[in-house]
């Protein structure tokens, strides 16, 4: 039987010239770094290049790229640019952890970061184990209406709506309670 990871390793969607690949590997790691190193991504800083290196081995990754526009690599490959990732941290069975989604400024407002989300969604929804599926977010205006849309997660803090960092959830088939309103087990 084939694993929920090697079944993920390498899938792709298209649409129009973007591409979303699961495949770490194409991820040009200094083009993330200097991402990291923007004021876009307000929620982390800059990490090392072997940092960077082992934080993607690590996670399942969603690269989003632009297929219309080449860029070099450091094979001197020519490669699709690099525009947004969203990444997972998971044990690829009963947990996922959705961070780091961010999609290059200048291609915002085209629907590609709800694309992206939608890709994790159709990934991580057969998971037959899967208990939840988790973000923290602190933009309560615009982050928590989307996850809550494109992912049907829900705030656990509720009472401080609107205040410090928003922790959403999505029950998977594998909760005790999976169906059921409520952040309980039962």
């Amino acid at each position: 039987m084939k694993s929920f990871r090697s079944s993920v390793q390498g899938k792709t969607w298209r649409k129009d010239h973007y591409l979303i690949s699961t495949d770490h590997t194409a991820i040009p790691v200094a083009d993330l770094i200097n991402a990291f190193a923007s004021d876009e991504f307000y929620w982390a800083n800059e990490i090392s290049t072997d940092a960077m290196k082992e934080t993607l081995e690590n996670s399942l990754c969603f690269g989003l790229y632009d297929t219309a526009i080449s860029t070099k690599t450091e094979s001197a490959t020519p490669a699709p640019k690099f525009i947004g990732i969203a990444r997972c941290v998971t044990d690829f069975v009963t947990f996922v952890y959705v961070t780091d989604v961010w999609v290059d400024s200048g291609y915002q407002g085209q629907g590609l970061g709800s694309w992206l989300i939608k890709c994790i969604q159709e990934t991580i929804e057969p998971m037959p184990y899967l208990r939840r599926s988790m973000l923290f977010t602190g933009d309560w205006e615009r982050s928590v209406p989307f996850y809550e849309k494109l992912m049907d997660m829900k705030v656990m803090n509720e009472p401080q709506r609107g205040q410090g960092l928003a922790l959403l959830e999505r029950k998977g088939r594998g909760h005790p309670s999976y169906g059921h309103e409520g952040t309980g087990y039962n």
